[in-house]
């Protein structure tokens, strides 16, 4: 191949500080810019050399690429050729763009990860693409595939119950939280902008699409409830495309559901963000706030106390907030990388473990002896043919929950191995393959995500389909 032998690799950019959009670098013509890039040969830019992007026919249309190589994923509606494809052990989703365009995107991406806000990684940007005739063709934006995530219409084959949107809209409005209070402004929110991957009962939500992106040093209230109206805006068109498929409940109002986002942000924000007033002998109340805060899942690096001026009253406010406390604390004690929720319910029962078999034991040796009595066997227990149903953190957390129902309704104590056992037959045998659902989409599935049509989006930006606008 051509490419392999002319292809150029570029580190990544470094000016993180850049605030807005990234500058716009235009040629002094159409043509010499064509020219530019007929003449060129391939130019990749990457945090890291990935030999096997040279395998990819990149001199061939994407919309023109062989099945050989490309990933068995539904696609949805875009204004861009989006295709996913093999890259050594992965799956990659490319999208065909342009080069400012895609650059943009990269460099979003590359700060949103190194910010620690839930996004898809960017892998590369490539350019100087041509046929082997010399035509040029079009920059592509490569993102990794995010391993047992779905879009939102994926979740369920049938039907979208109302408690289950509620979850999914809750999970968004607090990576919209989490972007904000980095100073991301999204420009384009949505259900479909997003993917979610399963956190103990919950949902957690990551970034997909971060074309309209900026990144500020902080955003306006204006700016924050631009984002949010469009958020409410988007959302009650994907629900209203989704009632009027069959795909949520009847009794869902696509309007009103939608404001949910609107009331779930602003409890969250108020309680991250907002001054608190409590008299000089209430101190214990700045405690309770901080505890508060580390429930949703937030620490406190840092926070302002203030008396008035008739020293009767304490002001307090957070002033700098980072989430994930519990994903913090379990990977600090056991080195295990999980979902906050599930950080959450993994701690719980590794607290009760210490409780119950040597409270004073040390808490990082406790920690231990949980993933090599609790975590580790339940993780060996699953079958091998069973282990791409869930990722491993949420298996445990369904294993523990299953053990603790089995228990109440039996009214006995449930050995491990027992629960385990019974969760597998009854439970785990029966769910979908979530780590492969989206690569072997059944044609049911497929059914579902080609009945979405170019105005059933109502207004949502048709760039966003890093992944598609699916539902399994």
């Amino acid at each position: 191949m051509t490419e392999e032998n002319s292809a150029q690799w570029h580190d990544e950019p470094t000016d993180y500080g850049q605030i807005g959009k990234l500058p716009r670098f235009e040629a002094a013509s159409a043509n010499d810019d064509k020219a530019s890039m007929a003449s060129s040969s391939l130019s990749i830019t990457a945090a890291a050399t990935e030999p096997e992007l040279l395998d990819l026919p990149w001199h061939i249309a994407l919309e023109d690429w062989a099945a050989e190589y490309l990933a068995a994923l539904p696609r949805g509606i875009s204004r861009h050729i989006v295709r996913f494809a093999h890259l050594g052990g992965s799956v990659i989703a490319i999208k065909e763009t342009s080069e400012h365009v895609a650059r943009h995107e990269y460099h979003m991406l590359r700060k949103l990860a190194r910010l620690d806000v839930p996004c898809v990684e960017p892998v590369a940007v490539i350019t100087g693409r041509t046929t082997p005739e010399g035509r040029p063709l079009n920059p592509v934006l490569v993102t990794r595939h995010l391993k047992f995530s779905m879009p939102y219409r994926a979740l369920f084959s049938q039907m979208l119950r109302k408690d289950t949107l509620t979850r999914l809209i809750d999970a968004q409005a607090l990576l919209l939280v989490r972007l904000h209070l980095i100073g991301f402004y999204w420009g384009d929110v949505s259900l479909s902008n997003t993917l979610f991957r399963r956190d103990a009962g919950a949902f957690a939500a990551y970034l997909v699409d971060a074309e309209t992106g900026e990144l500020y040093p902080d955003l306006s209230t204006g700016q924050r409830e631009y984002d949010l109206e469009i958020a409410r805006v988007n959302i009650a068109g994907e629900l209203m495309d989704l009632l009027d498929g069959g795909l949520i409940e009847e009794k869902v109002d696509p309007v009103a559901t939608s404001e949910l986002i609107m009331d779930s942000y602003r409890r969250l924000w108020t309680e991250l963000t907002a001054k608190e007033s409590f008299e000089i002998g209430e101190r214990w109340r700045v405690a309770a706030r901080i505890r508060r805060l580390n429930e949703l899942g937030f620490d406190v690096e840092e926070y302002a106390i203030k008396t008035t001026q008739n020293g009767s009253t304490i002001q307090l406010q957070p002033k700098v907030v980072d989430a994930g406390h519990h994903q913090r604390r379990l990977l600090r004690l056991t080195g295990l990388d999980a979902q906050e929720n599930q950080a959450r319910r993994l701690l719980n029962d590794m607290d009760s473990f210490r409780a119950d078999n040597n409270p004073g034991m040390d808490e990082e040796y406790s920690a231990h002896l949980w993933v090599s009595q609790i975590f580790e066997p339940i993780v060996r227990a699953i079958p091998r043919d069973l282990s791409g149903k869930l990722e491993p953190a949420e298996a445990v957390h369904e294993v523990l929950e299953h053990r603790w129902y089995m228990s109440e309704a039996e009214n006995r104590h449930i050995p491990l191995a027992e629960a385990v056992q019974s969760y597998i037959d009854n439970e785990l045998r029966h769910r979908r393959d979530e780590a492969a659902i989206m690569l072997n989409p059944d044609t049911g599935l497929l059914k579902i995500l080609e009945v979405e049509t170019e105005e059933s989006r109502y207004g949502a930006d048709e760039s966003i389909a890093e992944y598609p606008d699916s539902d399994d």
